[in-house]
C-alpha cells in the first residue's frame, strides 16, 4: 500500500505567465506557495486482485489500462508501463473545481506513488516535470507548470520559466515571524461556486498567443508578481495586499469569465476590511483570497459569512509532496 499526501497550491503573483503560449514568447515569472490543505492518493496491489479498480468521484473497474476513462490515470499508467491489476483512490480536504489546482495535485500524488511502487527515486523537480508532461503533453490540458511545481516542492517559491520551458526555482527566504504574521493576515473563503477551469484557461491560453491587449495585461501581471516578491522579501504585508488587489484588477480584464456579479459583490464587501484579494486559479468561482487590513480578521470573517461564504483556514506548508506509507 502506497499513501501519498500532496499540498494544494496558493498562487501569490504572476499567475498565467506559466502558460506555454505566453512563456514560449516572453518567459514566465511568478510567485507561488503551498498550504496545509491536502490531496491524498492511495495505491494498492492486492494479492488477489484481477482487475484495475479506480475510486475517485466515480468508480471504474476495467481489465486493461486502455479502457480507463480518467485521462490522467490512464496516461500516467501508460507512461510507467503499468497494465496489471491495481487499485487507485483519492480524497481531498478541498473539493475539485475550486481554483486550488486539484487536478495537478492528484497527478503529482499519483506519479509519486507509481514511482514509489517501482522503487524509483525521483526528485521534486523531476516529479513536477513528469506531472507537467502527463497533464500538458499527454492529456492536453490548457494549463501551465505552476501547479505541479508548487505542490511537488512545497514552500513559498519564485518560478522563472524560460522560453524553452525550463523552470528555475528560487525559494523565498522569509523570516519565520513574518510568515506567521502573513498567515494571520490572509483569509480564504469558498464562494459556493465550482467551475471548469479548463474553459477559462483555454480562452486565456489562446489569447496569450496573439491578442495584443491580453499579452500586455499579462506583461503587467508578471511585473506585479515581481513587486509582490519584493514586498514579501521586505516584510511589507500592506504593500503585498495592495498589489494583490492590482493583480486581480488586471486579471479580470483578460476574460469576462474571470469574475461574476456575485464575486464582484463579495470582493467589494471584503475591501472594507482588506487591502486586496483575488479569486484562486483561473477565476469564475471557487475560493476567494483576501489580505486583511491589520486587526480586521474578525470583521472580514463576519461580513463574508453573513454573505453566505465559508471560511477555509490554512497555513503555509513547506514539505511538498510526501509518501506517507510505503508497505
Amino acid at each position: 500500500m502506497i499513501s501519498v499526501r500532496v499540498p494544494f497550491r496558493l498562487p501569490l503573483g504572476g499567475g498565467g505567465t506559466d502558460l506555454p503560449n505566453y512563456y514560449k514568447q516572453f518567459g514566465g515569472q511568478l510567485v507561488t506557495a503551498s498550504i496545509n490543505q491536502y490531496m491524498f492518493v492511495n495505491i494498492n496491489e492486492p494479492a488477489t486482485a484481477d482487475k484495475i479498480r479506480l475510486y475517485y468521484a466515480y468508480t471504474e473497474v476495467v481489465n486493461d489500462v486502455s479502457e480507463i476513462k480518467h485521462d490522467i490515470i490512464r496516461e500516467s499508467l501508460k507512461l510507467h508501463g503499468i497494465n496489471r491489476p491495481i487499485e487507485i483512490g483519492s480524497m481531498a480536504d478541498i473539493e475539485a473545481r475550486t481554483g486550488m489546482g486539484s487536478s495537478s495535485a492528484f497527478t503529482v500524488g499519483l506519479l509519486a506513488g507509481l514511482n514509489a511502487i517501482e522503487r524509483k527515486f525521483i526528485s521534486p523537480v523531476e516529479l513536477a516535470e513528469e506531472a507537467s508532461k502527463v497533464e500538458i503533453e499527454l492529456v492536453g490540458k490548457p494549463i501551465g507548470k505552476q501547479d505541479q511545481y508548487a505542490t511537488s516542492l512545497g514552500g513559498i517559491n519564485e518560478l522563472i520559466i524560460d522560453k524553452s520551458g525550463k523552470v528555475t526555482v528560487s525559494p523565498l527566504r522569509l523570516d519565520k515571524e513574518f510568515i506567521i504574521e502573513l498567515e494571520s493576515r490572509l483569509m480564504m473563503f469558498y464562494t459556493n461556486v465550482s467551475r471548469d477551469a479548463n474553459v477559462i484557461l483555454s480562452e486565456q491560453s489562446l489569447k496569450a498567443k496573439d491578442d495584443v491587449y491580453v499579452i500586455e495585461a499579462m506583461h503587467e501581471i508578471k511585473e506585479i508578481g515581481q513587486v509582490i516578491k519584493k514586498a514579501l522579501l521586505a516584510g511589507d504585508i500592506d504593500k503585498f495586499g495592495q498589489y494583490l488587489h492590482n493583480h486581480w484588477i488586471v486579471k479580470k480584464t483578460i476574460s469576462d469569465k474571470m469574475s461574476s456579479s456575485s464575486i464582484d459583490r463579495y470582493y467589494d464587501k471584503g475591501l472594507e476590511y482588506a487591502l486586496g484579494g483575488k479569486i484562486m486559479g483561473a477565476g469564475g468561482g471557487g475560493l476567494l483570497l483576501f489580505c486583511c487590513k491589520e486587526g480586521q480578521r474578525r470583521g472580514l470573517k463576519e461580513v463574508m459569512e453573513k454573505s453566505g461564504l465559508r471560511y477555509v483556514s490554512f497555513r503555509f506548508e513547506f514539505e511538498g509532496c510526501k509518501v506517507l506509507t510505503n508497505i
